[in-house]
């Protein structure tokens, strides 16, 4: 116990720290005889109310924020101040420190860390290195690929994921940084080579609350780097020096508008992909628009401060593909240009549709498809429907991963957002198959259709359960299907 305890703050301990432990778990339901319990208060329930259940399974000892009032003789008892913290560092002293025998990297921002993440995976297993990657889309182990089942797996995982890492001969890791993980201490004990900040917009409000809270637990995991790490944000961002304000890491900035370290500037920015200026060199890129513009030197940036080469790096970057779901075009053999996107904030549908204005002659038109997901931020609804309606000729509102809130009330609340003037560019069709079908029987020769806000998922969530569905797979049927 002591050993797991290491750097863990203890406000009082009752029996011995001596004891050897066999495992460490905040499940109660996957306590074996010889674990340690941490009781950690969750968003839906509270880890204290089951000390007694894991106990019974066989836990030697408790760690909670509260010793209980009666206390079980040959139980240890170690109080904290923050589980949820508390579990992060004793996760990493449990597996013997795994980050800290690997360089790892960790991207936090509203937009972008799939993007970020997946080019720098794919960059440095270019340059034959070991890689992880933990992102939403998949877990990678160098070529070995795992589900993804969250954007930030819980802290036991993740350190179990970079022991196997390091065992399977793995020097680097790219992980996603959400404010859920960092809120909720996902990523304490890890020792960050780096981290980098792409941007921040209105997201998350129904667990955050307030944007302020939303933007303090980005600058949460800035505020833990040690002077030995590096920092790297998104200059253009105003916030990026907010998350910069306390941070003992080396300060670095990106951008393509204002001054930085890492300066890009957008020579030529079209639907085959985009050519940039960095380092006083132009580089022909396969991603499009200005975001991935961000995206790309956000890595750019990273590969640097780690050391490697500019020419090799500009020279790897240049033939780098897109994230899965991430402004991915849908091949057919009609003259439509159909894109599946993972833009599920208002900031994120809104620069994907720039993007696509960008490469509009003005005579083809924009259709976009797009939903809300259930049990999410509601007030950005309105926002989403109203982007929509204002950068396309035509809008279908449908049904996202509704989970278990109805349908009914997630298009209403969509539907607030779209002005009187726009009501008639807009249809609703909550059936999202029969949402995107529509969308093509609308589009002549080289209009553009957007499928916004699940990406790369191949499932849809109703009612809490998960059905098989693909928006790309769909949209390629009915393409096909009208090309014959």
């Amino acid at each position: 116990m002591n050993e797991i305890l290491k750097e863990v703050p203890m406000t009082s301990i009752s029996g011995s720290s001596e004891t050897d432990i066999k495992q460490v778990d905040f499940d109660s339901r996957k306590v074996v005889q010889g674990s340690v319990f941490v009781a950690v208060k969750g968003t839906r329930s509270d880890g204290h109310t089951y000390i007694d259940k894991a106990i019974k399974s066989g836990a030697k000892a408790v760690v909670c924020e509260r010793i209980p009032v009666r206390t079980k003789p040959g139980i240890t008892y170690i109080a904290v101040k923050n589980s949820a913290r508390a579990l992060g560092l004793m996760a990493s002293n449990f597996y013997r420190n795994p980050s800290g025998k690997l360089i790892l990297i960790g991207v936090t921002g509203t937009n972008g860390k799939t993007s970020v993440t997946t080019i720098l995976y794919d960059l440095f297993r270019n340059f034959d290195y070991g890689v992880g990657l933990i992102s939403t889309v998949d877990i990678k182990i160098n070529d070995q690929v795992y589900e993804a089942e969250y954007t930030t797996p819980d802290t036991l995982q993740i350190n179990q994921l970079l022991v196997e890492m390091v065992e399977k001969g793995c020097t680097h890791c790219f992980m996603e940084a959400s404010s859920h993980a960092i809120e909720q201490e996902r990523v304490a004990g890890l020792k960050f080579t780096g981290v980098v900040f792409t941007n921040v917009s209105h997201d998350h409000l129904d667990y955050h609350q307030t944007f302020d809270a939303y933007i303090k637990a980005k600058k949460k995991i800035f505020d833990d780097l040690p002077s030995s790490a590096f920092a790297l944000v998104n200059a253009d961002d105003r916030r990026g020096k907010i998350v910069l304000q306390n941070t003992k890491g080396l300060k670095s900035t990106f951008s393509l508008k204002n001054p930085s370290e890492f300066k890009g500037k957008i020579i030529t920015n079209t639907i085959q992909g985009l050519e940039l200026e960095i380092e006083n060199t132009n580089v022909w890129f396969k991603l499009i628009g200005e975001f991935n513009a961000y995206n790309l030197l956000a890595a750019y940036g990273t590969a640097i401060l780690i050391g490697e080469d500019s020419e090799k790096i500009l020279k790897y970057l240049s033939d780098v593909d897109p994230a899965p779901g991430r402004f991915e075009q849908i091949k057919s053999n009609t003259k439509i240009i159909a894109i599946v996107d993972y833009a599920h904030t208002p900031d994120a549908l809104r620069n994907v549709l720039k993007t696509i204005s960008a490469f509009r002659t003005g005579n083809e038109h924009v259709i976009t498809v797009v939903g809300c997901g259930g049990e999410r931020d509601k007030t950005k609804r309105p926002i989403m429907a109203s982007i929509a309606c204002e950068l396309s000729n035509k809008v279908i509102l449908t049904m996202d991963n509704p989970r278990n809130e109805d349908p009914d009330e997630i298009l209403r609340d969509m539907k607030e957002g779209v002005s009187a003037s726009d009501k008639k560019k807009m249809l609703v069709i909550k059936n999202r198959t029969e949402a995107i079908k529509t969308a093509c029987l609308m589009a002549d020769e080289n209009d553009i259709i957007l499928v916004a806000g699940k990406g790369h998922e191949k499932y849809q969530e109703i009612a809490g359960v998960k059905h098989p569905f693909d928006d790309k797979e769909i949209l390629k049927e009915m393409l096909e299907l009208m090309a014959n």
